[in-house]
């Protein structure tokens, strides 16, 4: 069977749920058929005058803003004419002006499989905002690019919940962004009247290159499917001062800081590397962001077995290394951080304080695979009712 979005699914058999009615839709560049035509063309074509308002999460519609709160504005779509609302602005949940006119409200975003993505966050604010307007939601589903089967990370703590996670789930959670949202909808008791447009052609075992199609930037620091996949870990050095490659052209696919030997810190990790992730020694220099304009020196990782990698267990493994070696150089993050100044931001990446306490304390390999654990039997079970895949 041949694979195909849920946008794709949708236009070729109409659900009844969004047939003549007036519908407002939450996009961004990545939204593409097989021909890379972006959905608003795509629907609009399909569904021709019913699509009244465009709306664009973190990172602007075309992934334009590059780093965290710096915020979206509003615009007009030249073509269409219709109002693009930004969800990363003064507000990132929809205001009832914004939804006054719509009989639908409509999902159609790319997602990455990882808890800290803000996009699913985003969806939650958007079923939110429909549940109290009385307006169902038409999900058009698409692949979760790492898999539907492996989980990483712990559940969030709830006292540590943010808008990089308002609610409990592992870090690397296997879920479609439909599945995600038919779950957080009844998990989070927001109420809305949701409905998934499944995709046709994609089992749980897929990682984005058995689909077949290109990858389109999310957002402007995963460029690369590569990225992606070591993402769940990776975003973790957002709460540190080290460097994750953003200012490169492959941002979280480094680790780096001027005071860093790479080759100590490849041997630190060595026993802790499996066969699924290369480690090389490099030299960059960021263009934007931490540590701008300055020679780092550290790892580049390479994927070579996507299936079998385990991106959170090592970067939590490189950031304890780096920590324990360079103890005089190594800083967190101070807040704020994606509108949290609170709480530490390693802290609301990792969903509790347990990490970075323990590598405080000088982290151990024991200790480690402790932070590691995740419940695979309680996500099975709380997640399963609305798993759409085999």
């Amino acid at each position: 069977m041949s694979f195909k979005t849920g946008l794709e699914c949708c236009v070729e058999s109409p659900t009844e749920r969004i047939v003549g009615r007036r519908f407002g839709l939450l996009m961004n560049q990545a939204s593409v058929d097989a021909g890379f035509r972006y959905s608003w063309d795509v629907l609009n074509e399909r569904f021709p005058g019913r699509l009244v308002a465009l709306f664009g999460p973190q990172h602007g519609m075309f992934g334009e803003q590059q780093d965290n709160m710096i915020e979206t504005p509003h615009a007009e779509h030249p073509g269409l004419g219709v109002p693009i609302y930004s969800l990363y602005s003064e507000q990132r949940k929809p205001t009832p002006a914004m939804l006054d006119g719509l009989d639908l409200f409509v999902v159609d975003l790319q997602d990455v499989g990882t808890r800290v993505y803000t996009f699913i966050w985003t969806v939650t604010y958007c079923l939110e905002a429909c549940a109290e307007a009385g307006i169902p939601v038409l999900v058009l589903d698409r692949p979760n690019p790492i898999g539907g089967v492996d989980i990483e990370g712990p559940v969030l703590e709830e006292r540590f919940a943010s808008f990089v996670g308002r609610t409990a789930i592992p870090m690397r959670h296997a879920l479609t962004i439909g599945e995600l949202a038919l779950y957080l909808n009844d998990a989070m008791v927001i109420g809305a009247d949701v409905q998934v447009v499944p995709m046709q052609g994609w089992s749980r075992e897929m990682h984005w290159p058995d689909t077949g199609r290109t990858w389109v930037a999310t957002s402007p620091n995963l460029p690369r499917y590569e990225g992606v996949l070591v993402y769940p870990g990776q975003v973790l050095l957002e709460g540190t001062e080290l460097s994750e490659g953003r200012g490169t052209s492959t941002p979280f696919e480094f680790v780096g800081a001027p005071f860093i030997d790479a080759g100590r810190l490849a041997a630190e990790v060595c026993e802790l590397v499996d066969e699924a992730v290369a480690l090389r020694e490099v030299c960059f220099e960021p263009t934007f962001q931490k540590l701008s304009g300055e020679r780092c020196r550290g790892l580049c990782l390479h994927p070579v077995d996507a299936p079998g990698v385990r991106s959170y267990r090592l970067t939590l493994a490189l950031i304890g290394a780096v920590a324990r070696c360079w103890p005089g150089e190594f800083r967190w993050r101070e807040p704020p951080y994606e509108y949290e100044d609170r709480l530490m931001p390693f802290d609301i990446l990792t969903g509790s304080d347990r990490a970075r306490v323990a590598i405080d304390a000088g982290l151990t390999t024991t200790g480690l695979e402790e932070l590691c654990e995740v419940d695979e039997v309680w996500w099975a079970r709380e997640s399963g009712m609305y798993r759409l895949y085999t």
